[in-house]
């Protein structure tokens, strides 16, 4: 195999942040020696995570055996995953927010038609349903753990206990139809076909489309860190993954 000098497209604050919580990780381990730095390490992980390249090609790069560069890996999304904002910190961090703006998106997985409570009929394939949530501006501000691509969005919000945390702080929060019942602050459009709707209600439509696009943006920054956009792990490693990337991202904008 050809080996050859690459880029990480990933600020060096988020590789600082990384290399430090490795280090203090491996002084409460006790650990004297292991194959790479704790640097190195950072960047062998931002590398899988950003980058989405298989366990065996980022070993041959770092001289190192794919298993050695699988546990090197899983132990640093493991660290960041448990630092990711709970759901609770997130709301109370945008308490002084005009709104909020949610959204679901599938992280697609490599799954066979059999596997049906993966399937989203929405998008046609197979996958993990996240629930996003952004400031105002658009900005990311906390995704949600992985649930089976079969959930409707507004269920998965319900399950995942974001309606009622935003009504208990009193956060307005726009979001599109599949959140038709949500209840709550939660602000949807009117439903019904354009046709039918009254100058008012499209007018109202169209505006609470501006807002609600804004999320796109958030949803754009999750999916490019690039190992989100075709999974092919156990959907049990997902939600660290996405809890990874997402303490990757606000470490970065801080």
């Amino acid at each position: 195999m050809l080996v050859y000098p690459s880029g990480v497209d990933v600020s060096s604050s988020a590789l600082r942040f990384l290399a430090a919580r490795l280090r203090e990780h491996r002084r409460a381990l006790g650990t004297r020696w292991r194959r790479l730095s704790a640097g190195r390490q950072a960047l062998l992980a931002l590398a899988h995570l950003r980058n989405g390249q298989p366990y065996a090609q980022l070993a041959i790069g770092f001289r190192i055996g794919t298993t050695t560069a699988y546990r090197y890996i899983t132990e640093a999304v493991e660290i960041l995953a448990a630092l990711a904002p709970t759901l609770a910190e997130a709301v109370r961090a945008a308490s002084m927010k005009a709104y909020l703006i949610l959204d679901g998106t599938l992280l697609p997985i490599d799954r066979i038609a059999a596997d049906r409570p993966f399937y989203s009929g929405k998008h046609k394939k197979h996958g993990m349903n996240v629930q996003v949530i952004a400031d105002p501006k658009g900005r990311l501000l906390w995704v949600s753990p992985a649930l089976a691509g079969a959930v409707h969005d507004v269920r998965a919000a319900r399950e995942h206990g974001i309606i009622d945390a935003l009504a208990e702080a009193g956060i307005n929060c726009w979001a599109d139809k599949g959140y038709q019942g949500a209840g709550g602050t939660v602000r949807l459009p009117h439903r019904g076909r354009w046709d039918r709707l009254s100058v008012g209600q499209q007018a109202v439509n169209r505006s609470h489309a501006k807002v609600r696009a804004l999320v796109e943006q958030a949803i754009a920054t999750l999916k490019s860190w690039r190992v989100l956009r075709k999974l092919r792990c156990s959907t049990t490693r997902i939600t660290s993954l996405v809890q990874a990337v997402l303490t990757l991202h606000l470490a970065s904008s801080d």
